[in-house]
């Protein structure tokens, strides 16, 4: 989610800081609110909420191709 979209502009640090990196959806006190969530339950879970809002499945999974390449991912 781009973190001009996510309500709180982020999630929270341990510290309490803003993170800059990930959504309030998904971290929150400096962990992850889905820890054991592998890309692939993302983007089925993205792609879900997305056809819930109206998006054709193609544009969804269009829209999740991205995930791999995201922070949280990216070295996995």
């Amino acid at each position: 989610m781009p973190l001009s979209k996510d309500p709180l502009k982020g999630g929270i640090n341990t510290d309490g800081s803003k993170s800059t990196v990930y959504c309030s959806y998904c971290y929150q006190n400096g962990t992850f609110t889905q820890p054991d969530f592998t890309v692939a339950d993302m983007k089925k879970f993205c792609k879900e909420k997305m056809k819930e809002m109206g998006f054709p499945g193609f544009i969804a999974g269009f829209l999740t191709m991205g995930l791999p390449k995201l922070e949280r991912w990216k070295n996995k």
